[in-house]
């Protein structure tokens, strides 16, 4: 770097770049990973770090909670491995809970970049394995020791060269060796993507470090963030919501304070640790919980230590949203993507108008797998399959909820045709789930239903995770709840929404996602859009009529008397 300061402008422009740099080191890994979590539905996270440890940028592709928990599990890294130490080629890994991504099933590789013999920048990324073995993606497990196996923070790559010896430790602890290994040699490449791609860049710009660029990144963004927050009115306000649990209901209970320049939230009054694996790590709750907050307080600021650090999480220890090693927390989703709706349910309060309604949240993924001693000798083809579902998000002030919409999370829903091809599964039916988008003049998203057996007339498993069974999603300012999840087999048989269970040969598994919350008195939805959804089988007549206050002809034209009459007026 000159000795003079770069320009504003060419800080600017050069952070563009590094933007693109991570967006291209995480198109690497969904380019090269063999799981369809990581191919498919972007269940990942990629970014560069300082020699701090401290998040520069990250790629939009990827989830919340693996980019904001993985932008504190660097400092962890060097803790162990100070950067001294590290040389060019090196790459570290883990998948402890309570210091990456907060499962066993997430793997944090990080990997120093050198330019001309000096360290320059680290890159992490981290994806979702498919299989770590244990008793698998199950909740059952009532310790992080029955849920897989746990890699500390160790050296992979040294110099270049992969230790044979830890991925034959791997392989012989997972049931899917291939997938998995193809998954980590995946997580490597994406590293060195952006080590190239930043090396070219400081090339370009004549850069011999990061230390301006980065200070200005981190300078800016807190500063931004900074004045975003002190926009808003000061205060505290509390919020809390009832899930399901798995041994019994969850009360998460939070209180946010606006200062200055500064959001805290505090988790205190949460229930207490459950005894099987839905508890939730710190790393994980302060990635959804400051997650929740940016959506609505700087979200056109990037990601990074500076906006970060704006926001304070705490929670008391030994909690469903702070729960100590050795827990267990396999479904630490469970918990964690709940979290933006209590932050929202604080934020309605204070800002009126701008957060929307609660949607399901939980995302509805089908962890499927059939053999591997888990499903009997009447097993065929043994496998195992995540398949990313969803049901609906909750309306917003001013638009409808988006339907079959995984959020926070953001990964993407997996195509069928994906499942089918790697697995003796067939899908019978996916289809938006009529009626389950909860009223409002501004309708909730659509859940789907989803019918699903094994072609090989044999019985198969499903790891159960689901929330929003009991207790649906809340509509807010006069909107309705959505519709509640269901699983059910063909012959009628109610299955529970946590925990691993066997579908009998010859059986269909049927799921029925819930639906967000709607916003607003149904009521006063324009009776247009009310004939719109009626059409498209969003909802049917019944509820038009009954709900909506909305009457139709025989060709689903709006019966505007009738409805002048149903909505009270003249």
């Amino acid at each position: 770097m000159t000795t003079n300061a770069m320009s504003d402008i060419n800080l600017q422009v050069m952070w563009k770049r590094l933007l693109s740099v991570v967006e291209e080191q995480a198109q690497t890994l969904v380019r090269t990973a063999f799981s369809t979590s990581s191919r498919e539905a972007g269940d990942i996270s990629a970014g560069v770090f300082d020699l701090e440890g401290q998040m520069l940028a990250q790629a939009v592709t990827g989830t919340p909670g693996h980019i904001n928990s993985m932008a504190r599990a660097v400092k962890h890294f060097l803790k162990v491995f100070p950067a001294a130490t590290m040389k060019d080629g090196d790459s570290y890994f883990t998948n402890d809970p309570w210091k990456g991504t907060g499962h066993l099933n997430d793997l944090t590789i990080v990997s120093p970049t050198f330019k001309n013999g000096k360290m320059v920048a680290l890159f992490a990324c981290t994806s979702h394995l498919v299989d770590i073995g244990g008793l698998g993606p199950s909740s059952d497990g009532k310790q992080v020791y029955h849920e897989g196996l746990f890699i500390p923070i160790m050296p992979l790559a040294r110099e270049g060269e992969m230790d044979e010896w830890i991925l034959n430790l791997v392989r012989a602890n997972v049931r899917e060796p291939i997938q998995v290994e193809g998954d980590i040699y995946a997580l490597v490449a994406c590293n060195e993507t952006g080590s190239r791609r930043l090396l070219a860049m400081m090339e370009e710009y004549e850069l011999d470090d990061l230390d301006e660029l980065g200070e200005h990144i981190i300078r800016t963004s807190r500063k931004g963030m900074e004045d975003a927050i002190n926009e808003l009115p000061k205060g505290s306000w509390s919020a809390s919501m009832r899930i399901d649990g798995y041994e019994a209901p969850i009360d998460l209970v939070a209180k946010l304070t606006i200062g200055d320049g500064e959001i805290l939230v505090d988790f205190d009054g949460s229930s207490g640790p459950s005894e099987f694996g839905i508890n939730c790590p710190m790393c994980y709750t302060e990635a959804y919980t400051s997650f929740g907050v940016k959506c609505v307080v700087g979200a056109g600021i990037p990601n990074n230590a500076g906006t970060l650090d704006a926001i304070r999480v705490i929670a008391p220890e030994n909690t469903i949203v702070n729960a100590p090693h050795p827990r267990a927390v396999v479904a630490r989703a469970s918990i964690g993507h709940m979290l933006p709706d209590v932050v929202f349910g604080c934020l309605h309060q204070a800002m009126p108008g701008v957060v929307p309604a609660e949607g399901t949240s939980n995302l509805w993924n089908l962890k499927l797998g059939a053999g591997h001693g888990m499903t009997g000798p009447e097993t065929k083809s043994p496998f195992m399959v995540m398949s990313f579902h969803s049901g609906g998000a909750g309306a917003r002030p001013e638009q409808d909820g988006l339907s079959a919409t995984p959020y926070p999370s953001g990964v993407r829903n997996v195509p069928v045709e994906i499942t089918e091809a790697i697995t003796p599964l067939v899908v019978w039916k996916k289809e938006y789930r009529e009626n389950s988008g909860g009223p409002g003049k501004q309708r909730g998203g659509l859940g789907q239903t989803m019918i699903v057996a094994n072609r090989e007339d044999a019985p198969f498993g499903i790891f159960a995770t689901f929330e929003r069974v009991h207790f649906a999603p809340r509509g807010r300012d006069g909107g309705g709840e959505g519709a509640k999840g269901k699983l059910t087999l063909d012959t009628g048989t109610v299955l529970r929404n946590k925990g691993f269970q066997s579908i009998p040969k010859g059986e269909k598994l049927i799921v029925e996602m819930p639906g967000g919350g709607g916003y607003g008195d149904p009521k006063s939805r324009n009776p247009e859009h009310v004939a719109g959804d009626v059409l498209s089988g969003f909802i049917d007549r019944e509820a038009a009529e009954a709900v909506y206050g909305v009457a139709l002809t025989e060709t689903l034209e709006v019966d505007g008397a009738r409805t002048r009459q149903l909505r009270g007026g003249a």
